[in-house]
């Protein structure tokens, strides 16, 4: 019998490998939050047999793949579909952070489909990140395995199309649905709806947890970006772009700092410089200003364009979605 894993981040990958508990074990590379969403088309090519379509890094589902992680199934130039039919049973092991949630519910609706691949998936789901475990410590571990039905395939799909959605509407409608066969999506989703402009300061959640360590006090660079563990809806690159925005990208600027926020040689701490907040951000951080009465924003939130003519915002006491005036 012939197993395969896929995990929804690659960062599981090396872990699960380690564990043997599957002939193979690969990890998915794609981020879907704090950027604009890959088209249906793109993401779909991505999969497929390599072809001349592929002809810059990334392109491909399988160029990060390490060497030899095919061996006995295929090269890195098969197809995910073609690939997935290959194997006699098939796990998805799923990280409860909201972009793993994405990826679960995404690889769920392309998978829908295809009959001969779900009737012979299983859903894992973790209670925490497995790459902060040692290999030995997760080959040990006895999580159930749910197979999946078409109730997984439809509310996978429906997740996937709001949040694909020109609004934040169907994920905010979403919450009213019984997604308990999926069970760490509800928290996710609203995970990800806190990222939206808050009602009165205008900043998302990981952004004002940015300024609420420097407010405390945290003025190196790569301190404050930390205040993305707060959430782990970002990763560290999305946590430095929001300092970015913040400090180098706004005017007047939230945070003060060294001019060029993205000087490798001062993030990585071979020189020195320290982070503080400006008088506006000092006001933002006690909700008595908007980020966006002073400053444009141009974001994208899944597959809603933030502008400042249409903004969607999130009340943080009403936990409710405002659209634009």
């Amino acid at each position: 019998m012939s197993h395969l894993i896929l995990s929804t981040n690659h960062l599981d990958e090396s872990v699960l490998r380690q564990t043997r508990r599957a002939n193979m074990v690969l990890g998915f590379y794609a981020r879907f939050v704090w950027t604009k969403l890959p088209s249906a088309e793109r993401l779909l090519t991505g999969l497929e047999r390599r072809s001349a379509k592929h002809c810059n890094p990334g392109d491909h589902w399988l160029d990060d793949a390490s060497r030899g992680s095919l061996e006995g199934f295929g090269t890195r130039d098969i197809g995910f579909f073609e690939l997935c039919a290959k194997f006699d049973s098939i796990e998805i092991w799923v990280d409860p952070r909201p972009n793993d949630q994405l990826v679960l519910v995404w690889l769920l609706d392309l998978l829908r489909p295809y009959k001969e691949i779900t009737t012979k998936l299983s859903l894992l789901h973790t209670d925490d990140h497995v790459a902060d475990y040692a290999p030995e410590s997760v080959a040990k571990w006895k999580l159930p395995a749910f197979k999946v039905t078409d109730n997984h395939l439809a509310i996978a799909s429906r997740a996937w199309q709001a949040y694909r959605a020109e609004t934040p509407e169907p994920c905010f409608d979403l919450l009213m649905t019984d997604l308990m066969i999926l069970p760490r999506l509800r928290s996710a989703f609203i995970a990800l709806l806190e990222e939206l402009p808050d009602s009165v300061t205008g900043l998302g959640a990981t952004e004002m947890d940015i300024l609420d360590f420097v407010n405390d006090g945290h003025t190196d660079p790569r301190r404050v970006t930390e205040a993305r563990w707060m959430r782990d809806v970002l990763e560290e690159g999305e946590a430095r772009d929001a300092l970015l925005e913040l400090g180098a990208h706004s005017a007047p600027a939230v945070l003060l700092g060294d001019p060029a926020f993205n000087n490798e040689d001062r993030y990585f701490g071979r020189s020195e410089w320290k982070v503080t907040l400006t008088e506006l951000g000092r006001s933002i951080f006690s909700r008595e200003d908007d980020m966006w009465r002073h400053n444009q924003i141009y974001r994208w939130w899944g597959g809603t364009e933030l502008t400042n003519d249409k903004l969607w915002r999130w009340d943080r006491d009403s936990r409710s979605l405002i659209a634009p005036a």
